[in-house]
């Protein structure tokens, strides 16, 4: 398909590449009139809106310069606007100004470099004017730091923009991939109330705050006097229907006692009820939170993983994924963290470690495939600006197969390294779950391309990993790729009833709560395999960019949430 897609552009003309839903002015792309050759666009009147990336007057102010970009990709046109055009040049030509403009396109003098082909304006259509004094995003280049504070606006740096196109680009080529090999396309929730990790670093969705906030709820509780007073109203009334029953009074009368104490007890157990709410919040007679009243019925969390439930989706439906949210409540400040994060998941049924490990080295190949057959002017950008091995990088891994290593294999060349002088922030030893250092050496000096680790210690693993034979190792596997370190974790799925319910128990979990996850043993069991890519750290594979926070749209971490 890719290949199709190429081809395609490779005979795009202009008139063809016209926005079908921008009717309004029928404008074209700028990567279009870049990407057409010369002898094809000289002469043609087309129109084209973005924005003002730099202005430049010229002749005493009678002529302007622009460098337009729509976003269409990495490259910017150069507009000419003369004076009796538009007679307030002054107004195009601050940086962030939204334009839309006719002109004909011509060949530039020879003395300009670096363009092939310029706009020279006959009408200006739309002005949308920035004031030049407060627009925080100027000419000159801004820290990724500062950016992270101006979220709204920096979609329109260079940098932002191209990474944008490069997630589209990769979002795209993963549903491609997985709709090619017959793999249906599941959503999973966002909320939820299994903990698939175990790890328990979850945030937790509740109504019940918002409720505790509502004047009514603040209220002063019951005083104890108050409730004693009732309870001895209580326990008189009782008194009282013993002694008419034991006198013989009339049934009528004792009925209607009864009543009296039905009633008083149901004052009682609300009065005591009501004594248990603290900050506006119910709790249960042992004093824990009652949940029983929030919105679930239950403890809720955002999902760390749509793992499980999409399992039950491939248990019948055969392959299956996810591709969606994720959140952990972790408070790491790391470059590789995010409190919200995209995942991909997909369940191969009847399949297994094997069979995982060829379908994550295909994927990962095809996204790289796919991104140097149609970003590669993005691909260029980062080279440029931010690591310059990035696209050897992306080349070698689309080309190359992966390396395959146990993890007992693994380690002892992670000693044998240290034994030769290489030195490691984190001790090695069979048993430790692989920090990034190991991970990077691994597959940048010793593999020197992206390696599969399987086979790690059940202790280090999650509970539903299928034991393996030896009964210490656990049927996983990373991908461990360079510059980022870990870039997919996957397994062969424990199929077997009593062992995953023994599994659980060693991992301290409750086997009832997870009766659901449990029944897919129960009813027709099969072998089954999946794996999870963090697709924040595919873009930082593929760009070379350095902060997980500025490959995301709307970054998330400890203490912020901008937007």
């Amino acid at each position: 398909m890719a290949d199709a897609l190429a081809s395609t552009l490779d005979g795009l003309t202009l008139d063809g590449a016209r926005h079908r839903y921008s009717k309004i002015y029928d404008r074209v792309p700028i990567e279009s009139v870049l990407a057409t050759a010369e002898k094809d666009a000289i002469g043609r009147t087309i129109v084209v809106g973005g924005w003002v990336k730099t202005g430049r007057e010229a002749e005493r102010g009678a002529l302007l310069f622009l460098a337009v970009n729509d976003g269409s990709g990495p490259g910017n046109l150069q507009v000419v606007v003369k004076s009796e055009t538009y007679a307030e040049l002054g107004e195009l030509k601050t940086t962030g100004t939204s334009v839309v403009i006719e002109g004909e396109l011509r060949a530039p003098p020879e003395s300009a470099k670096g363009q092939a082909i310029e706009m020279h304006a006959t009408r200006v259509l739309m002005v949308g004017k920035c004031d030049g004094a407060t627009y925080p995003i100027a000419k000159k280049k801004q820290t990724l730091e500062f950016l992270r504070e101006k979220i709204h606006l920096r979609p329109r740096t260079n940098t932002i923009a191209s990474v944008a196109r490069v997630r589209s680009a990769l979002a795209y080529a993963t549903h491609t991939f997985f709709n090619q090999n017959g793999f249906l396309y599941v959503h999973t929730p966002c909320v939820t109330q299994s903990d698939c990790e175990g790890a328990g670093e979850m945030f937790q969705v509740t109504t019940l705050l918002s409720e505790a906030e509502k004047p009514e709820a603040l209220e002063a509780t019951v005083k104890p006097e108050e409730i004693e007073a009732k309870r001895a109203e209580v326990s008189a009334c009782g008194g009282e229907i013993k002694s008419m029953k034991e006198s013989g009074a009339d049934s009528k009368e004792v009925k209607k006692a009864v009543k009296t104490l039905d009633k008083l007890k149901q004052e009682l157990s609300q009065m005591e009820s009501a004594a248990r709410k603290i900050g506006g919040i119910q709790r249960a007679e042992d004093g824990s939170i009652d949940y029983s009243r929030d919105f679930f019925g239950g403890k809720s969390y955002l999902t760390v993983s749509g793992q499980l439930q999409v399992e039950t989706y491939a248990c019948a439906l055969s392959n299956v994924y996810t591709f969606g949210p994720t959140f952990r409540a972790e408070n790491s400040n790391t470059t590789r963290h995010l409190a919200e994060f995209w995942m991909i998941e997909p369940e191969l049924a009847f399949a297994d470690l094997n069979d995982d490990m060829q379908c994550a080295e295909d994927y990962v190949r095809f996204c790289c495939n796919y991104l140097l057959e149609n970003c590669y002017g993005d691909l260029e950008f980062f080279a440029k600006m931010y690591d310059s091995t990035c696209i050897d990088r992306v080349k070698e891994i689309a080309t190359t197969p992966f390396g395959r290593v146990s993890y007992t294999e693994a380690i002892d060349l992670l000693e044998k390294a240290v034994a030769d002088g290489k030195e490691f922030v984190y001790p090695v030893s069979w048993g430790i779950d692989l920090a990034t250092e190991h991970e990077r050496w691994l597959a940048e000096e010793h593999f020197k391309k992206p390696v599969i680790v399987y086979n790690y210690p059940k202790d280090i693993k999650a509970f539903y990993m299928r034991l393996n034979d030896d009964n210490k190792t656990v049927a996983a596997m990373d991908v461990l790729v360079p510059k980022v370190g870990e870039l997919i974790g996957g397994s062969q799925r424990e199929e077997r009833l009593d062992v995953l319910e023994r599994r659980m128990v060693e991992c301290d979990l409750v086997p009832e709560e997870y009766s659901w996850y449990l029944d897919l043993r129960r009813y027709g069991t099969v072998t089954h395999a999946g794996f999870g890519l963090g697709f924040e750290r595919l873009i930082l594979l593929c760009t070379g960019m350095e902060n997980i926070r500025d490959v995301i749209p709307y970054p998330r971490w400890p203490n912020n949430c901008i937007s």
